[in-house]
């Protein structure tokens, strides 16, 4: 296991959370029961030279432990998960370890692969037919390659009654997906679609986005305003 020598410099945008990577590393670090100082990065301004010297992306989250610097939200959560063998993910040496991490590996690329990546396209989309199109095309995504991986959920994935890597890299998109969904951004149909076509992961959603891990630094009247300005901005250009 990795010593923590000191507490770890966490550099996010929260409050409130409007970056979904940046959630991912709370949910780790709050599953994980790991002590952390924030750094609050304002993305509404230009960054900082003393940011940009931590992070030349000028992209949160950054995480400062023992004196290195990680970078993007996914490393961030794998090393973390890595340093602290638990039931998020088991060690590569454990029994059935690899086994587990690949299965994980797998559920997270589909997740993002087959359903999440179309449901950024309705964002940009300025017809109503080219928001439904992309609705569709998720649905049957999550019909076809998602809905199998999560058979044997309870509640979490691999039939875990814990959160694991898997929630922690997809939890943050899911509850704003739900989030989005019930406050009119995301058409109506989408939601009911999940539900009746796809129960395992409509169950999974409401799971996630009730834990206490994921909603400890949600807004979702800010989650909210956010998305809609980016999509007014995106549909002016």
């Amino acid at each position: 296991m990795y010593a923590l020598r000191r507490r770890a410099r966490l550099h996010a945008d929260h409050p409130p959370p409007t970056t979904a990577g940046a959630h991912r590393v709370h949910i780790a670090l709050a599953e994980l029961g790991l002590p952390y100082d924030e750094v609050i990065i304002d993305l509404d301004v230009p960054r900082t030279a003393e940011y940009l010297a931590i992070n030349p992306r000028g992209l949160v989250p950054a995480i400062k432990w023992d004196g290195r610097v990680l970078t993007e939200s996914a490393i961030v959560a794998q090393f973390l998960a890595d340093a602290h063998p638990s039931h998020l993910l088991p060690a590569s040496t454990a029994p059935d370890g690899p086994l587990r991490r690949a299965q994980i590996a797998f559920f997270v690329d589909t997740f993002f692969s087959k359903f999440q990546s179309h449901l950024f396209k309705i964002y940009s989309a300025r017809t109503d037919d080219a928001i439904e199109a992309a609705v569709a095309t998720a649905v049957a995504g999550a019909v076809k390659e998602v809905e199998p991986l999560l058979s044997d959920a309870a509640p979490f994935f691999g039939g875990s009654a814990r959160l694991t890597l898997a929630e922690v890299l997809t939890a943050s998109f899911g509850i704003r997906l739900v989030t989005l969904a019930e406050a009119g951004v995301y058409p109506p149909s989408l939601l009911e679609s999940i539900r009746t076509q796809t129960p395992k992961l409509y169950a999974w959603l409401k799971a996630v986005s009730q834990h206490p891990s994921v909603t400890g630094i949600y807004d979702a009247e800010a989650i909210v305003a956010g998305a809609k300005k980016r999509i007014a901005k995106l549909r002016e250009e």
